[in-house]
Order: structure tokens, then sequence, then C-alpha cells
């Protein structure tokens, strides 16, 4: 499965890229002008949809709509009001659907106890029998949870409960239609689980879902529309459809204080990550984020972090960053442009820049001259791997340098980080961020907060270096290593 490119215009002058992962367009409300709809989706910048089924034959007529359209995807499965007809032959015949190319999830699953139009018990058993479906398919679910309390009032208790009891898990996926707070939320992404935000985002300033979306990791939020339900502001009482998921991006952009573009980039490549849909486009070589331009140079690096994102993902906020060859300095330059179009160029990517220290030195001196301003993120092996002390060469190509130091002590730095040149590694590190103070590089130093770093130590060493440190969250940290 591949997502389509944009059609039209450039990169500047095209909408956000945005995706619209709970949508019902093979409804009857859709039958007299389904295909308007998917137009004005597309011209809105939706570049992705998950047509979601929710009982036998929703779930045929959702991959025979994916049959027919470049950007849209299908799950299948049972809602939980139907949750009594789920049967050995459905099952079977759900499996059976679920191996089409187009299908992307198991679901819309879950319980409902607001309506109770199926026992608990079965809503219960259907759910577990689909969370079983998607471990043995290996497929993300689509959960649906309406006022599923326990008997002590407990929003979403029943649902994590089933997850937690069913053998692996489920093979991670999404709460649609989030319903829940702030812990709640939390409680989900611990468990792999995204968070699903539509149209109720924007029918209050400040409600239940403003402290969601502005605790949720960003890597863990989606959007959605549940068209025809649900519309955002300001169209309550109309039928809902798929280009409407851009005022819920701007809703979650103002919230979250990011632009709209950022916000929509971060979000598909979400739902890039969790469909596994592999994205359309080229490997990129330089990436916007947050106003600055960072450049992709290289995929080789001289540590092994176990929660470094490039493991998880080829993609990062919507870019593909796995380069299928290193560019050369021209085509590096070419991408840039104008340096003075953003606040910073940066080299980061998915690889250590010093690698290719000659390419940084090039491309960061040219930048300069151009009037760029440069930022160096390293992870401080640049006098390693070349047998020499860089940081009078980079003082020429670059303003600013950060450094991942990520630990206090050599041996958590080693645990976390396994870097190639072994146990002194650190020693040389915490060196090259003097070196770059003794040069007068302004330098800052950052770590990931993970359980295996104490943070406090990792503070008191940045006064002792006289540097600023920021901490940076983690992503959903691959298997430690042995």
């Amino acid at each position: 499965m591949t997502l389509p490119e944009p059609s039209g215009g450039t990169p500047r002058e095209a909408p956000p890229l945005l995706s619209d992962t709970h949508v019902h367009l093979n409804l009857d409300r859709f039958a007299n002008d389904r295909e308007a709809v998917i137009r004005r989706a597309r011209d809105a910048g939706v570049r992705l949809l998950v047509n979601v089924g929710f009982d036998l034959e929703t779930s045929r007529e959702s991959i025979a709509l994916a049959e027919r359209s470049e950007s849209i995807y299908a799950s299948v499965g049972l809602h939980p009001h139907d949750s009594a007809k789920l049967d050995d032959a459905l099952l079977e015949e759900f499996e059976r659907l679920a191996a089409h190319p187009m299908v992307v999830a198991i679901g819309e699953t879950g319980l409902d106890y607001y309506r109770d139009l199926s026992p608990r018990d079965e809503q219960r058993r259907a759910f577990r029998e689909q969370i079983r479906l998607a471990n043995r398919l290996d497929l993300p679910l689509i959960v649906h949870s309406r006022d599923a309390k326990d008997e002590r009032g407990r929003a979403l208790a029943d649902v994590l409960a089933i997850v937690d009891e069913e053998e692996g898990g489920a093979a991670g996926g999404v709460m649609h239609c989030f319903p829940g707070d702030v812990e709640h939320a939390k409680a989900v992404v611990e468990r792999g689980f995204h968070v699903g935000i539509g149209g109720p985002v924007t029918y209050s300033a400040r409600g239940r879902l403003f402290g969601v979306v502005t605790e949720v990791p960003v890597n863990r939020l989606l959007l959605e529309t549940d068209a025809p339900w649900l519309p955002p502001v300001p169209h309550r009482g109309e039928r809902n459809e798929p280009a409407h998921v851009a005022l819920v991006a701007a809703r979650i952009a103002e919230i979250r204080e990011m632009t709209v573009a950022d916000l929509a980039r971060v979000t598909i490549g979400n739902a890039i990550k969790l469909f596994r849909i592999t994205g359309g486009s080229a490997p990129s070589v330089a990436y916007e984020m947050r106003g600055n331009l960072y450049l992709n140079i290289t995929n080789r690096c001289t540590n092994e972090c176990y929660f470094c994102v490039r493991y998880e993902s080829d993609t990062l906020w919507g870019y593909n960053l796995r380069l299928d060859r290193e560019p050369t300095v021209d085509e590096i330059l070419e991408a840039v442009g104008d340096p003075t179009r953003h606040r910073e160029i940066v080299f980061c990517g998915y690889g250590e820049p010093t690698v290719r220290l000659d390419v940084v030195l090039a491309v960061g001196e040219r930048l300069r001259a151009l009037g760029g301003r440069v930022r160096l993120d390293t992870n401080g092996h640049g006098s390693l791997i070349w047998s020499r002390n860089v940081v009078p060469e980079l003082a020429r190509a670059v303003d600013a340098v950060s450094v991942s130091l990520n630990a206090a002590d050599a041996a958590t730095y080693e645990s976390i980080c396994g870097p190639k040149f072994g146990a002194a590694t650190f020693d040389h590190v915490v060196a090259f961020v003097r070196q770059c103070v003794k040069a007068h590089v302004p330098v800052t130093v950052s770590a990931v907060d993970v359980p295996e770093v104490d943070l406090g130590e990792v503070r008191a060493l940045a006064r002792e270096l006289d540097v600023p440190l920021r901490v940076r969250g983690s992503g959903a940290p691959r298997r430690r290593r042995a």
C-alpha cells in the first residue's frame, strides 16, 4: 500500500497534508455526491482516509471504496451494537476480508454501554475475539468506547481491562472519538494506542479535550471526522465530511501552539506509521518543522540509542527520512534554496552529521555566507570519528551546536546509546562540549526522558559544564537490546 503524491502546485502552494483516520463514506448519506466529497477532501489536502467498517456489509463496502480510490484505505470489523451477531463464521469472514491489501485495521470494535444494543457480556466477548483477530493478523485496532465504565464509574476501565487481559494485549491502534480525560489518555498511550480527535475538540474553548490535546504526545495524536457525524464548528447540525478535518487540525494546532502545517504533517506521519502505509514521496534531504529547515545528509550513526525514532519508522512528521543514497553538497544546497527564509538551518536527520564532516563544513560555510543561521545537532562523536579536535573547523561552519548528552555517567550512556567507540565515548562527548565552550561556539546539551536517566544528575552536569540543558521526550521506544 502506498500513499499517493499530492496533485498540483509546488510544496509551498499546496495545502497541509491532512489525514482522516475515521470516516464512513460508504453510507447512504453520501450516495448523491460521494465523488464530490472525495474531491473536496483532496482539494483540502486530505491525502489519507481510512473508511471504517462496522459490520459485514460496511466492511465489504469499505474495501470496494478503497479499491476505487488511491487515497482511501479500509478497516473491517463489528461494532459493539451488533456484538451478539459475531459467530465463528462471521469471524472467519472478517479474517478473510482482512487479507485484502487495502485493509489496514480491525474495527470499529469495542464497547458501548450508552445504547446497550447488545448485552454487555456479548460486547465484551466480541471485543476480545476481534483483539485476538488483530493480534493474529498483526493489524492495529480501531476502538469505539462509549460510557464503557466499570462498576466504580471509571471511564474506559472495561476497555482497558480487556486489552490488558488478552495475551499480547493488542497490536496497537486508536481510541476513536476519544471519550476520556488526560489520565485516561495517558493510560491509553501507555498501552501503545493513539488518541483519535475529531470535531468535538472545536465545541468548547477549554473543555475535556483541551487537556487531552495539550498533554498527549504529538506522536500519538490522530485526526478524524467520523463523517457523516460529529461535524466541527461552524458546521454543527450539518452532515460532516472529510474536508472538515482541516478545522479539527486548525483547532489542535491552536491549542498546541503549532503551525497547522506542522500538526498536519506529524499526524499524517502517525497514521502512515500506525497503518503501515508506505510514504509516496522520495526521501527528504531537507524538511521543515517549526520554522526551521533540517538537513538529512546521512543515515549512518555511531550510536545505537534504543529510543531513537529511526528504529520505529522511515517517516518523521510525515517526511520520508530513509535515504537511498547520501546527497552531494550541490544537492543539499539546492534543497535549501534561500537560507534566509528559515529561522535556522539544522544538520539533523536519521544519522550523525559529522560522519560527513567535509559536507557539514562545505554546506555550513556556504549557507552562512548567504546569510543563513546554521546549527549542528550531533552526538558529539566528531572528534572521535576523525581522530582530531574538529571544533575549530566547525566554528567556521555553524552558529550553534546541540549535543545529545543523554546521561550523566559513562555506564548509563553506554547502556542506552550503544556507542560504536565503547565505554570511553561518554568522556569524549563531555570533552567535545568543553571544547565548544572554549571555542566560544554556543552549545546546548540535551537528554531524553527515559527511565534509565537521572535527569537531576544530567542537570547538575550541564551546570558544571556551564551550558543549557534541553530535555527531549522519547517516542515509543523499541525493545531494549539484550
